[in-house]
């Protein structure tokens, strides 16, 4: 907490202590209060009690260690696709993926004052998402580490010309001026959040599409990923999605995350992942979970 500026120590500490009288409504998230994360923790649970944390590994260990319920984590965004180190983060954690929510990305510029502002704060990707707006009001770009944190420190300085770009909510919360809405460049900005629980839930199938997230390693042969993904073409399941990374430094090894639709327990997805369980060293799945946004097909 002590990493934060003053004017969001002051309300994440109220905002730990509701969390702490009270649990299992908890929801915690990444990001200093006022932060996209905050937002979607709010529009997902609007009788949680949203908990900040200042690292993706406090947000996981709060759940782990029962200081929370859930957590709420940025998977991935549609402008810059994945979020840096939660491939990592996920099998490590020990949590199980219960849900998942998509939240619309609007910045915000605010200041302290009602005057012309000469500089922005933000973090770096929401910067870039806004650099056309930043350049036709002659506005100076300046990096920090997240949008809310930004707007709070604008609010602490308190320097002439001084500006944040953060959603709208920051600006209500560290008492900010409002200069402009929806200043991204894209109308199309879209983040995904997954939702993080120490146990596994089975979702019902009956009251519409299922999604199951996992990870896997195959086996170091030739054509070895094609046969693994045959499963899913001769067993009809859609795969959503199919990305892979680096673990470590020797670039020997690549795993994959993937998405399908469907869940353990229906006869062609336990075909599929058995067949990809032959061609792989091993799978982890991360969890099934309501599709709350369609697949294009």
């Amino acid at each position: 907490m002590d990493n934060y500026p003053l004017p969001a120590r002051e309300l994440v500490a109220r905002m730990a202590d509701a969390a702490a009288a009270a649990p299992a409504r908890a929801l915690a998230f990444q990001g200093a209060p006022g932060a996209n994360s905050h937002l979607a923790a709010m529009d997902y649970a609007p009788d949680g009690l949203p908990l900040p944390c200042f690292s993706f590994e406090d947000a996981i260990d709060a759940v782990r260690d029962g200081a929370a319920d859930r957590a709420i984590i940025p998977i991935e965004n549609s402008l810059h696709g994945r979020v840096a180190d939660m491939h990592f983060l996920l099998p490590e954690s020990g949590l199980a993926i219960v849900d998942e929510y998509f939240l619309q990305i609007h910045h915000c510029l605010m200041s302290a004052d009602a005057g012309p502002p000469a500089s922005a704060l933000s973090h770096v990707q929401a910067l870039g998402q806004c650099r056309h707006y930043l350049r036709a009001h002659d506005i100076r770009p300046i990096v920090y580490a997240d949008t809310a944190g930004a707007a709070a420190l604008v609010a602490e300085v308190k320097e002439a010309g001084a500006a944040a770009i953060a959603p709208a909510l920051a600006a209500q919360l560290y008492g900010l001026t409002l200069h402009a809405e929806n200043i991204e460049d894209s109308a199309d900005n879209m983040t995904r959040f997954v939702i993080l629980a120490r146990e596994p839930v089975e979702p019902d199938a009956s009251t519409g599409p299922v999604m199951t997230s996992f990870l896997f390693e195959v086996k170091n042969v030739p054509a070895a990923l094609y046969k693994a993904m045959g499963g899913f073409a001769t067993n009809g399941v859609n795969m959503t999605k199919l990305e892979s990374y680096q673990r470590g430094a020797s670039f020997s090894a690549t795993e994959f995350y993937a998405d399908i639709e469907g869940m353990p327990g229906d006869p062609a997805v336990d075909r599929a992942l058995d067949e990809l369980r032959f061609h792989s060293k091993w799978v982890r799945l991360l969890g099934s979970y309501r599709q709350a946004r369609p697949r294009s097909r």
